[in-house]
């Protein structure tokens, strides 16, 4: 090693850089480099350093750092290898589910809704325990991704909403509650299974796209029945007691107890990861096939193969309306393939099951209700396809 100026101060830092294989060594006002050969040994000539022992503690403090767990790569932004592996299982059991649930309706009508809010919460248990609260104070510190997902919500998904339920009446014939129908599904709050389909595809977008829709749920008490009142013409009254107990239940306690538990307990966390992938994909399984079992005759309606055609256009015109428009707004955010995916599916998927209870209960013509009960089934089969597609484009 050869040094051409006196070492003048004992602080130190060594810097690997993977470029030509050298690791840089730098003191105050002095740099040298040390050339690493391929079997992991250091190559030194010339003059010895006039002070080893503080070469030797500089070197030492630097490999002890790098074993420190705050100066890794957090948990939460990459998933986990087995959960890698049930991205590509998720769309065909969600496929599976939905063609058992219409030749046998029975093997998902035991998993009614008191079921639903429960599995729901696991779904976002599972996030939490793969998430760090830095990454959700990193969300709150977007407010512009965050207006956009909203926007997409109450804006870009209700005026397309209104054009395919005027469409259904107007081109295809289909009966006017079967329109407000559809104007009624664009009309509710974001869907926590988009949180999952964003977990599933980019990790580090989960809390963001929980704050999207957490922030849409809480303020559908006021803008969905605006919209309805706008779009359809009537008024519905929404509980805004069990709106709130809702978001409690499904999204802030269980995201919040995940993330406890990684915090404060890892080693159970590490024990139960495992078991996490397989137990979300039968949730998901159950949450999809359950609602198209229970209204299996709403579905097989006479009309259901035409409203079956306009609900996957609908949700198809969002998912890539939230895409591209997403990219023409934040074309410079280094990250904007996965903000693009994250707003996809929040403008895509939203709570049909919301829309199907409103359609139940203050419509008195059950036609109201088909189209909730069949984007129950397709919004989940496509956004679950999508996280297929995009992982393996990522990969």
């Amino acid at each position: 090693m050869a040094l051409h100026a006196p070492v003048n101060n004992q602080q130190c830092q060594i810097h690997r850089l993977n470029l030509h294989h050298r690791t840089q060594i730098q003191l105050r006002n002095l740099y040298f480099n040390i050339p690493i050969s391929q079997s992991r040994g250091f190559s030194l000539r010339s003059r010895s350093i006039s002070h080893p022992l503080l070469l030797r503690r500089c070197v030492s403090e630097k490999i002890s750092g790098s074993f420190d767990p705050d100066s890794g790569r957090n948990y939460a932004s990459g998933p986990p290898q087995v959960l890698k592996k049930s991205n590509s299982f998720l769309p065909h059991v969600t496929l599976a589910s939905t063609l058992l649930a219409l030749v046998f309706p029975p093997s998902f009508t035991w998993f009614t809704n008191r079921y639903y809010a429960p599995a729901l919460g696991f779904l976002m248990f599972a996030v939490g325990v793969n998430s760090s609260e830095k990454d959700f104070l990193e969300a709150f510190k977007r407010p512009t991704a965050i207006l956009a997902g909203y926007i997409g919500q109450f804006l870009v998904k209700p005026l397309l909403g209104y054009i395919f339920g005027i469409i259904s009446v107007s081109i295809f014939g289909l009966p006017t509650p079967v329109g407000a129908g559809i104007m009624l599904v664009s009309c509710v709050s974001g869907a926590q299974l988009s949180n999952y389909a964003t977990f599933l595809t980019d990790p580090p977008m989960a809390p963001l796209s929980i704050v999207m829709t957490s922030l849409s749920t809480a303020t559908a008490v006021i803008i969905t029945p605006l919209l309805s009142l706008l779009l359809i013409g009537k008024r519905l009254p929404v509980d805004v007691k069990g709106m709130v107990s809702s978001i409690l239940q499904i999204v802030v306690t269980p995201v919040a107890a995940g993330l406890l538990l990684n915090r404060f307990f890892p080693r159970i966390c590490d024990a139960i990861r495992p078991f996490l992938p397989p137990l979300s994909v039968l949730v998901t399984a159950c949450c999809v096939g359950a609602p198209l079992a229970i209204n299996i005759e709403s579905v097989t309606s006479p009309f259901g193969l035409t409203i079956l055609l306009l609900i996957i256009a609908f949700h198809f015109t969002a998912f890539v309306a939230g895409y591209f428009l997403t990219g023409m707004v934040f074309h410079k955010t280094p990250d904007v393939k996965a903000l693009q995916r994250t707003l996809s599916y929040e403008t895509g998927m939203q709570s049909s099951l919301l829309a199907l209870a409103l359609a139940n209960r203050f419509f008195q013509d059950p036609l109201v209700g088909v189209p909730p009960a069949i984007s129950t089934v397709i919004m989940s089969l496509m956004g679950f396809s999508l996280v297929m597609v995009w992982a393996k484009r990522k990969e």
